[in-house]
């Protein structure tokens, strides 16, 4: 439940709205958006769906890849260690998501390398970054 969690979180914040607000709007109870947020292990299905549409998503299976808001909330400017599903290791520092409007989700993220992140700091500039696709991160922690 923690992807389920990080998600309601974040697009909750993104849109600038409070849990009492989110519940008035998909008509639950504020202590189910708490819960939900609080990563319950039980939870009513209708009511998440009630939430989830809000967002313009659903309950559907889906093929199990790391969390990208759970990525946003623990990893986002911090040193970390990525590894990619080809093998490939890169450290650096994620500074940006990068959103698939049509599908409102996290599909990449803007990352600085460990060796460029003191240019960065000095004088930021995109070409010191990279764009690291969401799907190809097989796992990730801090430096």
């Amino acid at each position: 439940m923690a992807n389920l969690s990080s998600f309601i979180k974040y697009h909750r914040k993104k849109q600038g709205i409070t849990q009492k607000e989110l519940a008035s709007k998909a008509g639950v109870g504020i202590r189910f958006i708490r819960e939900m947020e609080q990563g319950k292990q039980t939870l009513q299905l209708d009511k998440v769906n009630q939430v989830l549409s809000l967002f313009g998503f659903g309950i559907a299976p889906c093929k199990l890849q790391m969390d990208a808001y759970d990525i946003f909330w623990n990893y986002f400017n911090k040193a970390v260690k990525i590894t990619l599903t080809n093998k490939v290791v890169k450290y650096g520092i994620i500074i940006k998501e990068i959103i698939d409007t049509k599908e409102n989700k996290i599909t990449a993220w803007q990352f600085v390398p460990n060796n460029n992140a003191i240019k960065y700091q000095q004088k930021p500039n995109v070409k010191l970054t990279e764009t690291i696709l969401h799907s190809n991160i097989q796992y990730i922690e801090e430096q």
